[in-house]
C-alpha cells in the first residue's frame, strides 16, 4: 500500500496535538510539512524529533501557509489536515479550494480521533469565538469547583510558540513559573489568571502527557479551550459560550458552529452590552441550532481598582491580541472599562511602530485600542515604543496579563476586573451539579 503524504495546515496548537494523537505512530502516512498561520514567528521552525517520534528522525518543517500551493506541489501532497480554529466558513471554504485546486485531498479530524480519553472526570468551556468571554466561564466554573473542595487541574489549549522541544509538558502554579518560563504575553494572558487564583494550570506540546500529568493532582479537569476550538480530552460536560455583541458568529465561525451543536450548556455572554435585538437573534440563533441544551445569558462585569484615575484623562487601551486581531472584535474590555469610566479614548493608530503598524494593516477591523502583540521580543519593543510615542495620560490593561513592566515609568496603569454573572437560567453551580451528577457524584459529594 502507498504512503499517503499529508501536509497539516496549523497555527502551532491544534496541528501538533492532531499529528501526536493521529500521524506520528501510523506508518501508512508521512508527515511531509505544518504550514503555520495566524501566529507570527512560527513559520521557518521545526517540530523537534524529540516530539516528532522516530519514524520522523529529523523533525517535520513548519512553513508559512501563504505557500500552500507550493508546498503541496513541491512535497506532492496526497492529503492537506487543517488543523486550527477561528475561522469563519467561509474562510474554512476558501482553504477547502485552494487545496482541491491543487490536486490534493481535504481532511478535518473529528473529536473521535483526536479527543484523548481522561480517568478523570472532564468538564470543557468552548465558545463560537475568540473573545467570547470563555475566561470568565473558565474561571467561574473553577471557583466553583474549588468552592466544593474539589480539586481542579485546568488545561489550557496549547499555544506551541517557545522551544518546542522543551515544552512537551508545563505546569505553572506560581508567578515565577511564568518569569522562568520565559513565556509570551499571549501564553501569559491564559495562565497567569489560574496562578493569581492559586490553581495550578497545565498545558504544553503532547498532550496525552499533560492529562497524564494533571490526573495525578486534579480530582477533576477543566478544559479551557483556546480560540473556539472544541476540546482535545472527551469531556462529560461541555459549555460553549456565545457573544451576544457579535450576533451571527454561532452559524458562521468553524468549528464554534460545531461548538454550539455539541454543546450541554450556552452560555450568552456581554448581554449587558449588547443591543436587545442582537441577543434576541443570538438567543435564537443557538436554541435552533441546539434546542436539547440550556441557555444561560450572562453579563461581563467591568471594573477598575480606581475609577477616578480614568476619569477624563486620555488613555490608551490594550486588548489581548488574540480577541482583536483573528478573533475578529474591534475591542475588548479595556474599552469597555475606558468608556464606562469616562476617559478619552486614544487611536493608537497613528502611533504605531514597527511590527504594530503591519497589524493594523492586516486586521482593519481593530477599533481604537492597541493589541497586546507580544509573541517576540520585536513585537513587545514595538508595543513599548508605541505606548511612549502616544499622548496618553493613563493606560488601561485590558489584557489578563500583568504587562505593567513593558509600559514604563511616568505613566500611571489601571487594570481591568472582569467576572461573570448569570441573570437569566442555570447558574454556574447548578451547571456544575449537572456535570457532577453525570459522574456519578451526589451534591457535595466528592470524586
Amino acid at each position: 500500500m502507498a504512503v499517503t503524504r499529508v501536509l497539516i495546515m496549523g497555527a502551532g496548537g491544534r496541528d501538533f496535538h492532531n499529528f501526536n494523537v493521529y500521524f506520528r505512530s501510523n506508518p501508512n502516512y508521512r508527515v511531509v510539512a505544518f504550514t503555520a498561520a495566524q501566529i507570527p514567528g512560527i513559520a521557518g521552525r521545526r517540530y523537534p524529533p524529540e516530539l516528532s517520534g522516530p519514524l520522523y528522525p529529523e523533525g517535520i518543517p513548519i512553513l508559512p501557509e501563504e505557500d500552500l500551493e507550493g508546498v503541496i506541489r513541491r512535497e506532492c501532497v496526497d492529503l492537506v489536515v487543517l488543523s486550527y480554529s477561528d475561522l469563519s466558513n467561509q474562510e474554512l471554504g476558501d482553504r477547502l479550494n485552494r487545496v482541491l485546486a491543487s490536486g490534493a485531498s481535504f481532511m478535518v479530524l473529528g473529536p473521535r480521533d483526536t479527543m484523548l480519553l481522561p480517568s478523570k472526570p472532564t468538564i470543557a468551556v468552548t465558545a463560537v469565538k475568540t473573545g467570547a468571554g470563555k475566561s470568565t466561564v473558565s474561571r467561574a466554573v473553577v471557583r466553583e469547583l474549588s468552592s466544593r473542595g474539589i480539586r481542579v487541574a485546568p488545561l489550557r489549549h496549547p499555544m506551541a510558540y517557545g522551544d518546542l522541544s522543551k515544552t512537551a509538558v508545563q505546569r505553572f502554579a506560581t508567578l515565577g513559573d511564568l518569569e522562568r518560563a520565559g513565556l509570551t504575553i499571549e501564553e501569559r494572558e491564559e495562565y497567569e489568571q489560574y496562578v493569581r487564583m492559586g490553581i495550578p494550570v497545565f498545558a504544553g506540546v503532547d498532550y496525552a502527557r499533560v492529562l497524564a500529568a494533571a490526573e495525578q493532582e486534579g480530582q477533576v479537569i477543566l478544559w479551557d479551550g483556546g480560540n473556539n476550538d472544541f476540546p482535545f480530552v472527551r469531556p462529560l460536560y461541555m459549555i460553549t459560550v456565545v457573544d451576544a455583541m457579535r450576533p451571527g458568529l454561532e452559524s458562521s465561525t468553524f468549528p464554534g458552529e460545531a461548538n454550539v451543536m455539541a454543546a450541554d450548556a450556552l452560555v450568552v455572554n456581554k448581554a449587558d452590552q449588547a443591543r436587545p435585538e442582537d441577543l434576541r437573534s443570538v438567543v435564537d440563533g443557538v436554541r435552533r441550532l441546539n434546542p436539547r441544551a440550556s441557555i444561560s445569558i450572562a453579563e461581563s462585569s467591568v471594573e477598575v481598582d480606581d475609577p477616578g484615575a480614568l476619569r477624563g484623562r486620555r488613555a490608551l487601551v490594550i486588548e489581548d491580541a488574540p480577541t482583536v486581531t483573528h478573533g475578529g472584535a474591534p475591542y475588548g474590555a479595556g474599552y469597555v472599562a475606558a468608556v464606562k469610566y469616562g476617559a478619552s479614548v486614544i487611536d493608537p493608530r497613528p502611533y504605531a511602530r514597527g511590527s504594530l503598524a503591519d497589524v493594523y494593516r492586516r486586521y482593519p477591523h481593530i477599533g481604537p485600542v492597541l493589541p497586546s502583540m507580544g509573541y517576540t521580543e520585536d513585537q513587545r519593543r514595538d508595543l513599548a515604543e508605541t505606548v511612549r510615542a502616544s499622548p496618553a495620560e493613563v493606560v488601561v490593561l485590558g489584557t489578563p496579563a500583568d504587562i505593567s513592566a513593558l509600559v514604563g515609568e511616568g505613566l500611571r496603569v489601571v487594570r481591568v476586573r472582569y467576572e461573570l454573572r448569570i441573570v437569566e437560567g442555570p447558574t454556574i453551580g447548578e451547571l456544575v451539579d449537572e456535570f457532577l451528577s453525570r459522574a456519578g457524584l451526589a451534591p457535595g459529594e466528592k470524586p
